[in-house]
């Protein structure tokens, strides 16, 4: 038994587990920082929010509107916000996703459909949660070129768009091979997240910070899924991945299926 300490494990072994844990320890405390980074703008908002503070105030009125005078001007591209916006709505979203879940479960992936589920899910209920919570007023304007019922902050669809975008294209970057083709996907998804964040503000029915809270709040929620996915996913024996990268369970496809 020489070479092997009283345990039964060569030095070695020891050393390279040291470094799978220091590795671990690494992605882990990045992908708690990005749940982090994503989350600041949302609760600096709400604090600002919450305070009434009179700058956040000045801004969001300002630009509420200059927005809001456009759209009286622009007949044409005030209707095209509003199929936009429903277009890209929450429950459009929804359906995606529950669509992307079940071909999921169809292709072996039951564990992934369940997390695309268990996040859109959770980051809705979070939604109507925080807007109880808040029970902030929706823009009053002149001559209001559309309507929204409900509280205002967080933006729903801002976040709609967050979740739905983020989940789809963690689902969808298996199957791209080139970083070009990665990196155009997530550009799509964040020009879907920006046209949606603006629409609902140049047709006055929310605030900026909500929709900044919105869409900050939406990416949190994903980020944080992906990172306890991406934990279990290792504590099975997987090898690590960065889920923005290489998506959330790889190796479901590359396997045929493995759950």
């Amino acid at each position: 038994m020489v070479g092997f300490t009283k345990g039964g494990r060569s030095p070695s072994g020891d050393t390279e587990d040291h470094s799978a844990d220091l590795r671990l320890g690494v992605r882990l405390t990045l992908a708690l920082a990005a749940v982090a980074i994503f989350t600041a703008p949302f609760v600096v908002l709400l604090v600002l929010v919450q305070t009434s503070s009179t700058p956040l105030k000045d801004l969001d009125e300002g630009v509420a509107l200059s927005l809001h005078a456009h759209a009286l001007d622009n007949p044409g591209y005030t209707a095209f916000l509003r199929v936009g916006t429903e277009v890209f709505g929450p429950w459009p979203w929804r359906v995606l996703v529950l669509l992307t879940a079940a071909w999921l479960w169809y292709r072996g992936a039951p564990r992934l459909a369940a997390w695309a589920v268990a996040t859109i899910t959770f980051g809705g209920l979070l939604n109507l949660a925080i807007k109880g919570v808040v029970d902030r007023a929706r823009p009053d304007l002149p001559h209001p070129v559309a309507w929204a019922p409900g509280a205002s902050f967080p933006s729903g669809h801002a976040m709609g768009a967050a979740l739905g975008a983020c989940i789809l294209v963690l689902v969808a970057l298996p199957f791209l091979r080139t970083l070009t083709a990665r990196i155009l996907l997530w550009a799509a998804a964040a020009a879907v997240m920006v046209f949606v964040a603006y629409s609902r503000v140049a047709l006055g029915v929310h605030w900026t910070s909500d929709v900044i809270a919105g869409v900050a709040l939406g990416v949190a929620v994903v980020v944080g899924s992906a990172a306890g996915f991406e934990a279990w996913r290792r504590g099975e024996g997987h090898r690590p991945v960065d889920p923005h990268v290489e998506g959330v369970q790889p190796e479901a496809f590359r396997e045929g299926g493995s759950g």
